[in-house]
C-alpha cells in the first residue's frame, strides 16, 4: 500500500507539472482570447487557492482516494470486489463510472443552492485559462473528495483505476479550461469523445443558459445524452463575457475574497 501511495503522489505531481507547463506555454504562444485582467494578479491568487486546496486535502485525506480503494479491495467492499470482472474491464468501467459521477456532481453543484455557493467561486474568474481549471473553493474540494470516496467504496473501484482517473481529471481540467486555439476541424473531431477548450468555455459564459451546459470534464458523451450540450457561445468565443454578473470587481479575485465568497451575497443557484 505504501509503495503505491508513494507512486501516486509522484505520478500526480509529474503529470500536473507537465500538463501545466505545456498548457501555459501553449496559451502564451497561441491564445484563443485576449485577457481582460492582469495575468500576474489572477495567477497569484488562483495559484494561492491551489496551494490552500493541496494542503487541506493532504491534511484531511493523507491517503486520498487511492488509499481508500486499496482498503476496500482488502476488505472486499463494493460491487467490483463482490462480482469479479477481468482486471482491464474493471479498470475501464471504473474510469467511465467515476467520470459520470463527477458529471452528476458538477450538475448538482449548479442546481442545489448551498452547493452552488461553493462552486460559484470557480465561475467568478473573469478570464479563463489553465489556472481556472484548478481554481475551486477548498470546501468544494473536500466535499468532492468525500463523494469520490463514497463512489470508490460503493463500487469497489480498483486503486489503479482511481489513480488513472485522478491523473486524467487533473490533466483534462487544465486542458479544457486553457486559453488555447485548436484548429476547427480538430476541435470538431475531438469533442465527439473528449471535452475541448472551446466546448467547456461555453460553460463559463455569464449567460445563465450557457453556464448550465457542458458540465463534462473528460468525456463529452454525458452532455449529449442528457441534453445539456451547447456547441458554441451565442456571443462568439472572442467576444463572450467570462464569469458572473455579481463578482466582477478586481477585489473579488483576491485570495481572501475568494475564500469568503460562499458567504457573500449572490444568487443561490444557477
Amino acid at each position: 500500500m505504501n509503495a503505491l501511495l508513494a507512486q501516486e503522489s509522484w505520478l500526480r505531481l509529474a503529470a500536473f507539472a507537465s500538463v501545466f507547463l505545456i498548457m501555459a506555454l501553449w496559451e502564451s504562444t497561441r491564445p484563443r482570447r485576449a485577457r481582460t485582467r492582469s495575468k500576474a494578479y489572477r495567477w497569484a491568487n488562483n495559484l494561492g487557492i491551489i496551494v490552500v486546496d493541496t494542503l487541506l486535502t493532504r491534511a484531511l485525506f493523507p491517503t486520498a482516494a487511492v488509499g481508500v480503494a486499496l482498503l476496500a479491495e482488502r476488505a472486499g467492499w463494493g460491487l467490483f470486489n463482490v462480482f469479479a470482472l477481468p482486471p482491464l474491464a474493471a479498470v475501464l468501467l471504473s474510469v467511465v463510472l467515476l467520470d459520470f459521477a463527477i458529471w452528476l456532481q458538477h450538475r448538482a453543484f449548479h442546481v442545489v443552492p448551498v452547493l452552488w455557493r461553493l462552486h460559484r467561486m470557480h465561475h467568478a474568474d473573469v478570464d479563463i485559462d489553465v489556472t481556472t481549471g484548478l481554481r475551486f473553493h477548498p470546501l468544494e474540494i473536500v466535499l468532492s473528495m468525500l463523494i469520490k470516496i463514497a463512489v470508490v467504496v460503493a463500487f469497489g473501484v480498483p486503486a489503479v483505476a482511481v489513480l488513472i482517473f485522478e491523473v486524467l481529471l487533473n490533466a483534462t481540467s487544465m486542458f479544457n479550461h486553457s486559453n488555447v486555439r485548436l484548429p476547427t476541424s480538430i476541435d470538431a473531431a475531438l469533442r465527439w469523445i473528449l471535452v475541448t477548450p472551446d466546448m467547456h468555455r461555453v460553460h463559463h459564459s455569464w449567460h445563465e443558459r450557457e453556464t448550465n451546459s457542458n458540465f463534462g470534464f473528460n468525456l463529452s458523451v454525458w452532455d449529449r445524452l442528457f441534453s445539456t450540450y451547447i456547441a458554441q457561445p451565442r456571443d462568439g468565443h472572442e467576444q463572450m463575457t467570462i464569469g458572473l454578473h455579481e463578482f466582477r470587481a478586481v477585489g473579488d479575485q483576491r485570495l481572501d475574497r475568494m475564500l469568503l465568497q460562499p458567504f457573500l451575497a449572490g444568487p443561490d443557484a444557477r
